[in-house]
């Protein structure tokens, strides 16, 4: 494996875990002036204890001079001198780099291990993707919690820090939403009560109405999270965003809404209800795929934090669409 040419990068995120607790003592190191004999008779002294994939190069006050991978030592002329083959300011990590800075560096890379180095540039230890790889994972896994929560409108961390009056200051305004679509989704069905006493199947397809758009709702606005994460410092563009997502709006509306219609239809002998279905659902989908990204847009245009206020918003926005259109249409079409 190769090394190119690099220098250290600082660590960004000094919040997290270091990685000083992580490093392994480097097996293979030689004084720069040393030659490729040296090198290989330390690397067979090592034994298989460990994998070894560089060796590496000091200079006599402990800088690191170079690395040189394991494999272009092995066919090395043992009386060639070490340092012609050394690959100058590789790519190293600071003992002090946060585990995010050296996950960065390793995919980055792509390398096995890296050197880590102290302020003074001195050789300190070698850390492995290996010894990071767990890390790795809660980290994925941590994200995605704190994401998933965040779009219902939980901040994580001051639901684990803070009291209880706090956690409930920061929850509560954002269960508002929802409390209030439910209730006007509770009313709109209300106004419509003669209709589903007239049509008893009516009120066996709200639930699915309802969890279609809010699930595609959903769907967008955890993409559109994502763009803008990704897109951090610059401006994703908005016209893009909502021409993309619309596009695959249309074709998701069209497949959920021609299924659902279909079965109701063939369910219940009640042909009219595939068109209720079918076109309900349609421009629910749609209708909740935009607002899962024009949402976000607009609370980043506000400096809000779109991924606490953006799901609450678009669920309760989603249901009332949603079943608005479905009682509109069924009252046209079988009224």
């Amino acid at each position: 494996m190769g090394a190119p040419e690099r220098r250290q990068r600082p660590a960004r995120e000094p919040q997290l875990a270091t990685i000083a607790a992580r490093l392994r003592p480097a097996a293979v190191v030689v004084p720069s002036g040393a030659r490729v004999a040296d090198a290989l008779a330390l690397l067979r002294a090592a034994g298989e204890a460990e994998p070894i994939l560089y060796a590496y190069a000091v200079a006599p006050d402990g800088r690191l001079a170079g690395v040189l991978p394991v494999r272009r030592l092995a066919i090395a002329d043992p009386a060639e001198p070490l340092e012609p083959l050394l690959v100058r300011h590789p790519v190293t990590v600071a003992e002090s780099a946060s585990l995010a800075e050296a996950l960065e560096l390793f995919q980055e890379h792509r390398f096995l291990a890296l050197p880590a180095v102290d302020g003074a540039g001195r050789l300190v230890g070698v850390l492995g993707l290996d010894a990071v790889s767990q890390e790795l994972e809660t980290l994925v896994r941590r994200q995605a919690f704190e994401d998933a929560f965040q779009l219902v409108g939980v901040h994580v961390a001051l639901g684990r820090q803070a009291g209880a009056w706090a956690s409930f200051r920061d929850r509560f305004p954002w269960l508002l939403f929802n409390i209030g679509g439910g209730l006007a989704c509770a009313l709109l069905a209300g106004l419509f009560t003669p209709l589903f006493e007239r049509v008893v199947v009516l009120a066996l397809f709200v639930p699915v109405v309802l969890a279609v758009s809010e699930s595609v709702g959903m769907q967008s606005l955890g993409l559109t999270l994502e763009t803008l994460h990704a897109a951090a410092g610059a401006r994703p563009g908005f016209a893009r965003a909502m021409a993309r997502e619309l596009a695959v709006a249309l074709l998701l509306g069209a497949g959920t809404g021609a299924l659902v219609g279909a079965i109701a239809a063939l369910w219940h002998g009640l042909p009219a209800m595939f068109p209720v279905l079918a076109i309900a659902i349609a421009a629910a989908v749609v209708t909740a795929s935009l607002l899962g990204v024009a949402l976000p847009f607009a609370l980043r245009a506000l400096s809000k934090d779109p991924r606490i206020a953006a799901g609450p918003v678009v669920l309760a926005a989603a249901d009332l669409v949603a079943l608005t259109l479905y009682l509109v249409l069924a009252a046209r079409l079988l009224g």
